[in-house]
């Protein structure tokens, strides 16, 4: 057995977390299942049984436009990343920040709360440089963009928005929407302000696991090292994330804003491919408060409970007929096909990991 005094690298490379492709199929097929039973749900209790195949959902426009629109969304996911890492001081190419994009898509969507999607993307930027204290601070500064743009818009459209009166009215929906928002923002509130008092529950958790002979006094040790200073280094980086050039913090944002309005448009794409009159911002504010219900879906990537909000918000907008397909389509463009791609990525990372190349 290598010594880990004599060969610290080694044992630090080690200690990185691996992603099993087994558990990952397994997650997967989980979040196909539960995909499959919302759009059944949709087809059945929203949509009436009914269903008919549209061809102007292959058109050339639509799809030009689609890939328009998706290089769009796919670009602002990684550039505002990008940009907040840049902020804080660190940068990694953008052929990896591509790869990145796609590797978060995948994870993240087949793990609950998209738990799996930040570990990931620390995971990845720790193999190039990044450490994981950095790392963790600036996907949360990014998680928290997003958070700030959404929490902010919802309880206004949630009370002025049209077909929106039938949830304002629904006194158990407002209480779990306001408890959960209560307790995201607490934690985020904790991770920002307070992240020193997550480090006495971990240093405990690993003191059991050295009394029950679960680690070893060495990884113990050097566990106990590595959670202090990256928790260090995760609450000093929100300070060096405003003290950083004003231009990627300025950037940061702007592609946040970029990146959810991409996301909330590809809806209104698709109804003006099947030649239905709406309103843009009607769309996007319906969209907007779909994605605040999906952030606090226990479902891996929200699956099931997405199609069943989409179909639930936008039943007024297009015919039953067009309710499955519309819902089929805009989970394909924005999440599917990503998830597709992210698969072929993940695998490729996990290979080369075990090669013990970065």
């Amino acid at each position: 057995m290598t010594d880990p005094h004599h060969h610290p690298e080694r044992f630090e490379i080690q200690d990185e977390p691996a992603f099993r492709g087994r558990r990952l199929a397994w997650f997967a097929l989980l979040f196909i299942g539960l995909s499959a039973a919302g759009i059944w749900a949709v087809y059945s209790q929203v949509a009436g049984h009914e269903i008919h195949w549209d061809a102007r959902l292959l058109g050339w426009q639509l799809i030009l436009a689609s890939l328009a629109l998706l290089l769009v969304y796919f670009a602002a996911d990684g550039l505002r990343l990008w940009f907040t890492l840049r902020a804080l001081g660190h940068s990694i190419p953008l052929s990896a920040m591509a790869r990145l994009v796609f590797l978060n898509i995948f994870v993240s969507n087949i793990t609950p709360l998209a738990t799996g999607g930040g570990v990931a993307q620390v995971w990845f930027m720790r193999r190039r440089g990044v450490p994981v204290g950095t790392g963790l601070t600036a996907t949360t500064i990014r998680t928290a963009l997003a958070v700030l743009f959404i929490f902010g818009a919802t309880p206004i459209l949630l009370v002025t928005l049209p077909g929106a009166e039938g949830a304002a009215q629904s006194d158990s929906l407002v209480i779990t929407l306001s408890v959960s928002v209560v307790l995201y923002l607490g934690f985020f509130t904790i991770l920002v302000m307070r992240s020193n008092w997550l480090l006495r529950p971990m240093l405990a958790a690993l003191k059991a696991l050295r009394a029950l002979h679960l680690i070893s006094p060495q990884r113990h040790w050097r566990w106990r090292h590595r959670l202090v200073r990256e928790l260090q280094r995760f609450a000093h980086g929100f300070v060096r994330y405003f003290q950083g050039r004003w231009l990627d913090i300025a950037a940061s944002f702007v592609f946040t804003a970029i990146f959810l309005l991409a996301l909330f448009s590809f809806p209104a794409l698709l109804f003006w491919a099947l030649g239905y009159g709406f309103d843009y911002w009607l769309v996007i504010g319906r969209m907007v408060m779909t994605t605040f219900v999906m952030y606090f879906s226990p479902t891996p990537g929200a699956s099931g409970i997405a199609e069943g909000v989409f179909g639930y918000f936008f039943r007024d907008v297009v015919t039953a007929s067009h309710l499955v397909l519309v819902t089929v389509a805009w989970r394909a463009l924005t999440i599917y096909l990503g998830m597709l791609i992210g698969l072929l990525v993940t695998q490729r990372e996990i290979a080369a990991t075990r090669r013990g190349v970065s």
